[in-house]
């Protein structure tokens, strides 16, 4: 399975719901958008998200959010299944206040663990050569270095995706569930968990985002299900839940 239906820049707002209140939703939003390829091919229309993330030894990247300063970014590995060499995507995830900017690199799982121990670069660990990749990779490897960052934390979970495109705008909603976090100190991406913790219980993550204008239906379903906007930090969050020390230590 590839996938890579990156928004490199876009607006997103997001709320953490019920789940009758999501399956009320998914509901509504199937007559606006269609629903993720891979995700329709699953009984339960989801499929699994892994992202390892990145930090320094004092957890730097975590205290920004914390803080909550304007223009912050997060360092993460994601991959979505555990085949061979299907590729992973190093992505760097930027806020600029309201606006979420992403870069993203395709890199042969192979050399990943190479690469976050600055022990090769280069166009052939790349498993895609467009030159985007290479210099997101680029930018990735830098701030890696700034910040001496190693994997500290797994974070797993189910998303429901659903995608619409009017014009110029490509707007997307999805439904994040059963998201579980544990300190990882290693990059082998292996999808099971040995001791996770469960950040939001039964709570549902949803997300909306938008490149260029709010779509109208949007406001709708705001108002029809009287969302209200929140934070919902996975890898933050978890660490919050089990404790620095317990990251720190996962590096150090």
């Amino acid at each position: 399975m590839s996938v890579d239906k990156l928004q490199r820049q876009r607006f997103e707002n997001k709320y953490v719901i019920e789940e009758d209140r999501a399956l009320a939703i998914r509901d509504f939003t199937s007559s606006f958008m269609q629903l993720d390829e891979y995700g329709a091919k699953q009984p339960n229309l989801s499929y699994p998200v892994h992202s390892l993330y990145l930090d320094s030894p004092d957890l730097k990247l975590v205290q920004s959010t914390i803080n909550g300063d304007r223009n912050r970014f997060k360092l993460r590995i994601r991959f979505y299944e555990n085949v061979g060499d299907a590729p992973v995507y190093f992505e760097i995830k930027r806020r600029h206040n309201s606006v979420i900017a992403k870069k993203r690199a395709a890199v042969r799982r192979s050399a990943a663990a190479m690469v976050v121990a600055g022990q090769i670069s280069g166009p052939d660990i790349l498993a895609n050569d467009d030159i985007y990749h290479q210099q997101a990779l680029d930018e990735f490897t830098r701030l890696r270095s700034q910040l001496n960052a190693g994997p500290v934390a797994h974070v797993t979970y189910l998303r429901e995706a659903w995608m619409g495109f009017d014009g110029q705008n490509f707007a997307r909603l999805t439904m994040d569930r059963q998201v579980f976090t544990e300190p990882c100190r290693t990059v082998d991406f292996n999808p099971n968990l040995d001791n996770p913790v469960n950040i939001f219980g039964n709570k549902v993550i949803l997300e909306l985002k938008f490149t260029n204008r709010y779509p109208h239906w949007f406001r709708d379903l705001i108002q029809i299900f009287d969302l209200r906007q929140g934070p919902a930090a996975k890898y933050v969050d978890g660490v919050t839940k089990l404790g620095e020390h317990r990251f720190q230590m996962a590096y150090i």
